[in-house]
């Protein structure tokens, strides 16, 4: 697997050698992961990353209704989703900003928001990526466990729910008046 995450990487931010010359990827600013390959598949990715100032988020407690069948197992000591919230947090340091947050982020679903703020200790330096607002059912109002870290540190993604609405314009300026006052909490 960890050939074809260099490949992966190189798609999305690098670059791949051909008999005719390089070949751009895709040059994205930030891309998902999944970390139940394992460590040796993540680290490509965030070598890549690293090298190209791109940001990571690894899926560590996802939103869809389905995640509890697997990153809720039971592990030795706790849940999966923890283990991988302890592997996002060793990899942190790698990306690490300037300003104290990670290009190492975390998927962390709105729709389980019981998980937050433990996550949240376990990655204290990781942006995360919080989808499942809105149509999924996530509540902006129970996310301020994931903004511990400041403002920044949380991207809350609602497509659907804003898209649908009589209209989008007040439904994003509504949400995002929500987040700003739990973040800033």
């Amino acid at each position: 697997m960890p050939v074809t995450a260099a490949a992966y990487a190189q798609a999305l931010v690098g670059e791949t050698p051909t008999p005719w010359g390089p070949v751009a990827g895709l040059g994205v600013d930030a891309f998902t992961a999944n970390p139940l390959l394992g460590l040796d598949a993540l680290e490509p990715l965030v070598a890549a990353a690293a090298e190209t100032g791109a940001g990571v988020f690894a899926l560590v407690r996802t939103s869809n209704p389905g995640a509890a069948d697997v990153e809720d197992l039971p592990a030795p000591q706790a849940p999966l989703h923890e283990r991988l919230a302890e592997l996002v947090d060793g990899l942190s340091p790698r990306l690490l900003g300037a300003g104290g947050l990670s290009g190492m982020g975390a998927v962390v679903g709105a729709t389980e928001p019981e998980h937050i703020a433990r996550l949240r200790e376990l990655m204290p330096r990781s942006i995360f990526l919080i989808p499942g607002v809105g149509a999924q059912g996530g509540q902006p109002q129970r996310l301020g466990a994931a903004f511990a870290a400041g403002p920044a540190s949380g991207l809350v993604a609602a497509s659907r729910g804003i898209a649908n609405d009589p209209d989008p314009a007040a439904a994003a300026e509504r949400l995002r008046a929500t987040v700003w006052e739990i973040s800033t909490a």
